[in-house]
């Protein structure tokens, strides 16, 4: 039964109710329209989220798996390559790989951050690797120069994973602007949720932009001359609308999580055996997750459950001990980083509209363990 404090891990009310006739208005413009695929929201969604990131080009597709496929086969990427790929992340990294006929080659993470070690990278490169693609983590930007620079070293392309860091930035540079192509998923809890599935990609090349979009299209830049052998993952108008409203309050939504992650930060200094997160130099994170690492985490779990508290495990098992890849070879012990992090990850319940109250509630729950 819930404890008294009834603290969920996430809540996407606060976020929405204050937004309710814009949203409303918003697919009743869609509606009254008439227009449903590839229309004027899409364009115009495309264009705000482009400038969000400082980059010129911005493509919405129907997901954030679809994101990642797309930037690899636009770049490219197929049988026979393979992609570096952080040991710990969710599987969708992974999946994408799988997608386009390439094989992952996993890269054990810096522990303090939990994101790609820059410094492993040459270690894994092999006359195969084509592309490296690091996933910002929990909201927080990888050390994207120095994975730049491995990458201009090999000539290997960069895809970023920027589904949960939309507007985290490393030496200032906004993350989804490193990388040739950029993916990002819009799925309705990530801190740019639509009301469904979503995704995106961001890019500075036009090329690759057109190419994106002829991709998402059956292949087809022209209604019914095909150039690929393409998809139909196409961003919806409905969603590109909803997006539109929801756009214009990420960065007070970030301020939010940032203020959340503070407080956190204060009330839960000192706890023994308990470690926070940490922001590498030069980074700057955005808190789609609140992650504690704990040797007792499912004791910890289960302790804050009983009274009221939701947390979430993000991710309890690494890809490469999932059964989908059971087949490619990795034994218990292969990647010993990834497998403590997802033995010891504890995700905290942080949205926007969060007290500083419900965050000391916590807090206290945890000391009191």
């Amino acid at each position: 039964m819930p404890g008294p404090l009834s603290i969920p891990f996430f809540s996407i009310a606060p976020q929405h109710e204050p937004l309710r006739e814009q949203v409303l208005a918003a697919v009743a413009r869609v509606y009254d329209s008439a227009w449903y695929v590839l229309g004027d929201e899409v364009v115009a969604f495309e264009q705000e989220y482009a400038a969000f990131n400082r980059v010129p080009h911005a493509v919405g597709v129907a997901n954030g798996l679809d994101a990642l496929a797309l930037a690899l086969r636009a770049l490219g990427v197929g049988p026979g390559d393979e992609v570096l790929v952080p040991s710990n992340t969710y599987i969708a990294t992974w999946l994408a790989v799988m997608h386009v006929g390439a094989r992952p080659v996993p890269v054990e993470p810096d522990p303090a951050t939990s994101n790609l070690d820059p410094a492993r990278l040459a270690g894994a490169i092999t006359p195969r690797t084509r592309a490296i693609m690091p996933v910002h983590l929990y909201g927080q930007a990888c050390r994207m120069p120095e994975i730049m620079q491995v990458a201009q070293q090999y000539g290997l392309h960069v895809v970023e994973d920027n589904a949960q860091a939309q507007g985290a930035a490393f030496g200032g540079q906004l993350t989804g602007s490193f990388g040739a192509l950029n993916a990002t998923s819009f799925y309705p809890g990530k801190n740019l949720g639509a009301l469904g599935d979503a995704g995106g990609l961001t890019t500075a090349d036009a090329g690759l932009a057109a190419q994106v979009r002829a991709l998402r299209n059956y292949g087809s830049a022209r209604k019914y001359h095909n150039d690929f052998i393409g998809y139909n993952s196409r961003l919806d108008e409905l969603q590109a609308a909803v997006l539109r409203v929801k756009l214009g309050h990420l960065q007070a939504w970030t301020a939010q999580r940032q203020q959340l992650a503070a407080w956190y930060g204060q009330h839960l200094a000192g706890i023994a055996g308990l470690r926070l997160p940490a922001v590498a130099p030069g980074a700057t994170h955005v808190y789609h997750l609140y992650v504690v690492h704990t040797p007792r985490r499912d004791a910890l779990q289960q302790h804050l459950a009983a009274r009221g508290i939701g947390t979430l495990i993000h991710y309890p098992v690494p890809p490469h001990r999932q059964p989908a890849y059971a087949g490619l070879g990795w034994a218990a012990g292969a990647l010993p980083i990834a497998e403590d992090l997802a033995a010891t990850c504890l995700s905290l319940p942080l949205w926007p509209g969060m007290t500083e109250e419900q965050v000391a509630a916590v807090a206290a729950a945890i000391r009191q363990f």
